[in-house]
């Protein structure tokens, strides 16, 4: 499994990855965006912003990064980054599919990404990330399961993704919505041969929605690599955004908000990595501050009591302005 490779690195940083969604094309729902990214959204100020991102994480200790199909050119500026620096072997790439970029490179698109999980979407999007990537890459996601995704019963695909673990591509799935829970469990009962299908899960799971907690426990307990996503709720529990509580305990830490959220989620025993969404160098750095705080019980208790439920949650989620 690739992710041996993480598990053996003794960088104190080693259970943070780096996502591309907010860098790899120019709109977005991060809170914020829109001052730190400025104008110039063009592909190659985004290219090299990218780049000087995936640096300044490797250099730092990160050995794991992140993209998808439906992140704009994400694949394509890591895939030029690894291209031009052929020394680096002791990384993990991850991508996803069963979203189709759509926007055109607007921030203004009315759709920016199509939902699809069908086999003939996954052939598709498997040879495009192929075409970029190659041999680096080493997990291939379904993007955003839901209970009711055709992903967790079309016997076609399951031989499609086994097929694609056979030849050395870990598979894995990602999931969204009020029901993680629900889709997490469903995806642990998927086998091909008799065999778990599933490698890896990536979940939100934050101060502000905890809901998947148990079930990507049950995850990691059945042998999977447990990846999180939107630890900062997308921006809601960073900077001036977050809730007095969460910005008091980053007061007594002497750090940002954004590095307190990270490390909530990084003290759950069963987080194999968290995933910085940084559009800077300077968020970054914070971001990685997560790995040096160690919240006490108190701390963490006073954080447990700012969990939404769940649907309110995603609502909130879903009025969050693409930037």
């Amino acid at each position: 499994m690739p992710f041996a490779r993480l598990a053996t690195a003794t960088t104190p940083t080693r259970h943070l990855g780096l996502g591309l969604a907010a860098i790899g094309r120019p709109g977005y729902i991060n809170l914020g965006r829109d001052r730190d990214l400025g104008a110039d959204r063009s592909v190659e100020a985004l290219r090299a912003r990218t780049h000087e991102l995936l640096d300044a994480a490797y250099a730092q200790g990160v050995r794991y990064f992140d993209a998808a199909r439906s992140y704009g050119r994400s694949e394509e500026f890591l895939a030029g980054w690894l291209s031009a620096r052929p020394e680096i072997d002791d990384i993990v790439v991850g991508s996803k599919w069963g979203y189709t970029y759509t926007a055109d490179w607007r921030t203004d698109a009315e759709a920016h990404e199509i939902k699809d999980h069908g086999l003939a979407t996954y052939e598709r999007q498997r040879a495009e990330s192929a075409a970029l990537l190659g041999d680096r890459l080493d997990l291939y996601q379904i993007h955003s399961v839901t209970p009711e995704s055709p992903a967790l019963t079309d016997k076609g695909l399951h031989a499609a993704l086994a097929e694609a673990a056979a030849r050395g591509t870990a598979v894995g799935f990602s999931t969204s919505g009020p029901a993680q829970a629900d889709a997490i469990r469903a995806a642990l009962a998927v086998t091909v041969d008799s065999e778990p299908l599933f490698r890896t899960v990536q979940a939100t799971y934050n101060v502000l929605d905890t809901s998947a907690g148990p079930a990507l426990a049950e995850a990691h307990d059945a042998g999977l690599t447990v990846i999180i996503k939107e630890g900062m709720a997308n921006g809601r529990l960073a900077g001036p955004h977050a809730p007095a509580a969460v910005r008091a305990v980053a007061e007594e830490a002497g750090l940002g908000a954004d590095a307190v959220a990270l490390a909530f989620v990084l003290r759950r025993p069963w987080a194999g990595v968290v995933l910085s969404g940084a559009a800077t160098t300077d968020q970054l750095a914070s971001n990685l501050h997560a790995a040096v705080i160690d919240l006490d019980d108190e701390q963490a208790a006073r954080l447990d009591t700012l969990a939404e439920e769940p649907a309110a949650y995603w609502v909130k989620r879903g009025q969050l302005p693409w930037h």
